[in-house]
């Protein structure tokens, strides 16, 4: 079976888009990467991202080719226009003709910029994961098929779903992997933090002759009467900074021998 070349270019961005578990990952980066492939496979003129938070765009990411277009292309949706109508429908917005949109008065303000930028037509798609919507995907091109059949378009709409799709599984996938190091870093540190307490425990508990459990009193005692993340109190015992008779002072009461203690 051969392939053509816009098959290969459309697996290898498929790809791209599906590699970010990485911690150097940049989300305006990937976003305009998709914009940029968008661009070579669909013969755009340039495409841009919407990232799209309870029907508010938080984001903007737009192809290097004409990215100054695109950008503004997409800050002129704020009061309507192809991404919100793809993200509030949760379906793609086929190809448009600008000039037929701008004379029926759909999206007046994001109609009137693009004919001022020469955008001939415009389609979107939405950015989703399963169920979960996160933005759109808006393509804006230079022609118009003759006559404007919708099937002529199918394929172009199908290609840039595909991109898209790509693009938020890649997001999911990050933010997923970003959450589980955030976790892995938060239990290291809770065990080596328990590591250290368990350290001083005993360094005290030898020093002064005395159980582990005393030895765990006095440390929080002292942690507690100084606001003081026990922690913080333990790595000083560890370290021998730690004033070991204010230590004991503070802990007056649990430790055998000293005033008001255990006999």
């Amino acid at each position: 079976m051969q392939y053509t070349t816009r098959e290969i270019q459309l697996a290898a961005a498929l790809v791209e888009a599906a590699d970010t578990l990485v911690e150097d990952f940049d989300v305006t980066r990937h976003l305009e990467r998709t914009s940029d492939r968008c661009v070579e496979l669909l013969a755009a003129r340039t495409a841009g991202v919407m990232l799209i938070d309870g029907d508010r765009a938080v984001s903007l990411a737009a192809s290097s080719r004409n990215q100054r277009v695109a950008l503004d292309l997409l800050e002129a949706q704020h009061g309507g226009g192809p991404c919100l109508e793809s993200y509030g429908s949760g379906r793609p917005v086929p190809p448009v003709s600008i000039r037929t949109a701008h004379v029926g008065a759909r999206w007046p303000t994001f109609t009137e910029r693009a004919l001022r930028h020469d955008i001939v037509a415009t389609y979107a798609v939405p950015l989703r994961c399963r169920e979960t919507l996160l933005g759109a995907l808006n393509v804006f091109v230079p022609t118009l098929p003759a006559n404007d059949p919708p099937g002529d378009w199918a394929p172009e709409v199908l290609v840039a779903q595909a991109l898209a799709d790509a693009a938020a599984v890649g997001l999911h996938n990050h933010r997923a992997y970003s959450r589980s190091l955030t976790l892995s870093g938060q239990l290291q540190q809770a065990l080596s933090s328990r590591v250290r307490i368990e350290q001083a425990k005993g360094m005290l508990a030898e020093r002064w002759r005395v159980g582990a459990d005393q030895a765990f009193i006095a440390l929080r005692q002292y942690a507690r009467r100084h606001r003081l993340p026990l922690d913080r109190v333990a790595s000083a015992v560890i370290e021998r900074v730690a004033d070991d008779d204010a230590l004991r002072r503070e802990a007056e009461g649990s430790l055998p021998g000293s005033p008001g203690g255990t006999p």
